[in-house]
């Protein structure tokens, strides 16, 4: 089997999927990434063939922004007018080639690269999708019916007015199935696998929490909205590093950990740890609400506190205080006392840590990613039907 993986966002977009094309190609088929121009490097450092596909000048730039209150409907134009317009037409047309040229049996993309999912149907090719936004308050159907009517009428393709070109074939679940908002429910070809390491495979940890005896923090703004977090960073560590705790705080490639001055001996600011290697002894994690880091958090049993910042980050906030799993502050406002006060009561709040460990054994309870490979080669083998 050959199986393309695409992904049209950043490494949010990417990381759900990496557990699955590490067990696909552990099985001995052939593996290949599509990705932005930007992002080859990262694809290739984590033991991939790249494709680079899409108009270069369509990446964005890595610029400082202020801090801002989330505006919804922004948020909800970038999905629209981005992923499922200009991204989506930019991508359709760029991977036809490569769907061409390379001939994979089955193409695995994330939940919003809707111009693979364009360009696979045209091509004939199965496409399988993987939830990177599991709330699924965000990606709304209704939101996106007229985009990519437009797309398919550009790429001849037929009416779809159902969309069912979103869960057509198979549907991949890499969270606790709790955490999807009631309302919206998976399609009926949706699979839950356990959510799991992408850097699995990938080298060594390159860190590892002190061995001090007290509780650990982690703190993560990402490494997309970290651009965009204003003084949040420095909030966040004025607040922490007062409490009777060891504390680290990565920043992003992009940021320079010298930014936020001289710190104790309990407080490390990193540009960049895997997570999951620091989660497993990790008391309570600061987040901005991203889909990686409260899944990958919750995967380990661990209470959250939440401070988003755009996208789908308000939805899975939400999610956070439906499930009594952690806290909620708002990132424009929050004082250090006030990020200080919230994870001090999460280390001490049981009905938290039990609401969390109660995801981690919903995750443990979830098929390995490997068990996914069956189902991507029989999905190659009964074709688009």
């Amino acid at each position: 089997m050959r199986l393309l993986v695409t992904f049209a966002g950043g490494y949010g977009h990417l990381a759900p999927m990496l557990p699955v094309a590490r067990a696909v190609a552990a099985a001995g088929h052939d593996v290949a990434v599509a990705s932005r121009p930007s992002l080859m490097g990262t694809v290739e450092a984590a033991g991939f063939s790249a494709f680079a596909t899409g108009d270069p000048a369509l990446d964005p730039v890595p610029l400082r922004r202020p801090l801002r209150p989330i505006d919804p409907a922004a948020e909800d134009r970038v999905l629209v007018e981005g992923f499922a317009g200009l991204v989506a037409r930019d991508r359709a047309a760029a991977l036809a080639a490569h769907l061409e040229q390379w001939r994979p049996d089955v193409v695995l993309c994330d939940e919003v690269d809707f111009g693979a999912m364009v360009a696979a149907e045209r091509a004939g090719i199965p496409h399988a999708s993987t939830v990177s936004m599991p709330a699924g308050t965000f990606v709304r159907r209704t939101l996106l019916a007229d985009a990519l009517a437009a797309l398919r009428a550009d790429h001849g393709l037929a009416t779809d007015p159902a969309l069912t070109m979103l869960d057509r074939h198979l549907v991949l679940v890499p969270a606790p199935p709790s955490f999807r908002e009631p309302a919206v429910p998976l399609p009926a070809t949706a699979r839950h696998v356990r959510p799991a390491d992408p850097e699995d495979g990938a080298g060594p940890a390159a860190w590892a929490p002190p061995a001090s005896g007290r509780p650990f923090v982690y703190a993560s703004l990402g490494t997309a909205f970290n651009q965009e977090a204003g003084d949040l960073h420095a909030r966040v560590v004025a607040g922490v590093r007062d409490l009777p705790v060891d504390l680290l705080v990565t920043v992003g490639s992009d940021l320079d950990p010298a930014e936020l001055g001289a710190q104790p001996p309990h407080v490390r600011v990193e540009r960049y740890v895997p997570q999951w290697a620091v989660l497993p002894q990790t008391a309570v994690a600061v987040t901005h609400g991203g889909s990686g880091g409260v899944i990958g958090a919750l995967a380990h049993g661990v209470p959250v506190v939440t401070l988003p910042l755009g996208a789908d980050q308000p939805s899975n906030a939400a999610r956070v205080e439906a499930l009594g799993v952690g806290r909620v502050l708002d990132a424009v406002t929050a004082t250090p006392d006030e990020v200080a006060g919230a994870v001090s009561r999460l280390l001490t709040d049981a009905a938290a840590r039990d609401a969390a460990e109660r995801s981690r054994d919903e995750c443990a309870s979830l098929p390995p990613p490997a068990e996914a490979v069956s189902w991507l080669e029989a999905l190659a083998v009964e074709g688009v039907g």
